[in-house]
């Protein structure tokens, strides 16, 4: 049997016992540091293996041979067809969302559309959170990496922020409050959607809302708010004012608010956010009353 020797624990040798008893050559083998059997016939290793027709042609095949010839070089790859990197238009969208006659439809509709490069860049569709039917309905801007991953809207540090501020305001995902985002799939390295992105998504958001029925919705953000109510003003002008937003014939009560991941790089603003949050309240009170 042919062993290998790794030499043994102090890097010694030692003298290969006179005697032919197998019991001392194996001590002999074992203080060598010899231990792992690696075949009973030795093999010159050193030399070319042999073709793989005289392999064949002795029946025996061999781990060492050399691959067939027809399995060397570059493996060839069919190219993949040419798709759209700005996917469909808002006239796609618009029919997409129409043929939608329930939430689950429309996520359906959403997962089959062609988004272009902003789809296939994001790991997960990121439809909604909270629950469906709430008299509270929030729009945020786009998923994060943790909504990516997740495939629910605010989920990351941003998230917590807006749980909290919720709780503190008497609502909840889990009771209360139903939450999606203009955008569906996370943009590319987080960059802000232009104007192209924003108007494919948009007529997938009105639909939603509409099927949502909420009685007022929040506006987190500038892109929310500037998207849906059609407005280059920026948050800090938007905020605190309601709106009208109409929407399947019907006009829902709007209101801009300050995005939470805004608020944890502008602390010094959570006091107007939770002033829009109490106003959210007593609002929501005098359209339950």
């Amino acid at each position: 049997m042919i062993v290998r020797h790794k030499g043994n624990q102090y890097g010694m040798t030692a003298e290969l016992p006179h005697s032919s008893d197998p019991g001392s050559l194996l001590a002999w083998q074992l203080a060598m540091g010899a231990d792992e059997a690696i075949g009973d016939e030795p093999q010159d290793r050193f030399t070319a293996p042999a073709p793989a027709r005289a392999t064949a042609a002795t029946g025996q095949s061999s781990p060492y041979q050399s691959p067939p010839p027809e399995t060397r070089g570059p493996r060839p790859i069919a190219a993949k067809p040419v798709q759209s990197i700005a996917g469909g238009n808002a006239d796609a969208a618009t029919s997409a969302a129409a043929g939608a006659n329930s939430l689950e439809e429309l996520k359906a509709a959403m997962e089959a559309f062609d988004g272009g490069l902003l789809k296939r860049s994001a790991k997960n569709l990121v439809f909604s959170d909270g629950v469906a039917g709430a008299p509270v309905m929030i729009v945020g801007e786009a998923p994060g990496a943790d909504e990516d991953r997740v495939g629910k809207p605010f989920v990351g540090v941003s998230g917590q922020l807006l749980d909290r501020m919720l709780a503190a305001a008497g609502m909840s995902r889990e009771e209360n409050v139903y939450i999606s985002n203009i955008l569906p799939w996370r943009p590319l390295g987080n960059r802000a959607p232009d104007d192209a992105v924003i108007a494919m998504c948009l007529p997938f958001v009105r639909r939603h809302i509409e099927l949502a029925s909420p009685k007022l919705l929040l506006m987190f953000g500038g892109v929310s708010a500037k998207a849906l109510l059609a407005t280059t003003e920026g948050i800090t002008r938007l905020r605190g004012r309601w709106k009208t937003l109409p929407v399947g014939g019907r006009d829902i009560p709007a209101l801009p608010i300050f995005h939470p991941a805004y608020l944890l790089r502008q602390p010094h603003l959570k006091g107007l956010a939770w002033r829009d949050l109490l106003a959210a309240k007593h609002r929501l009170a005098e359209l339950e009353a």
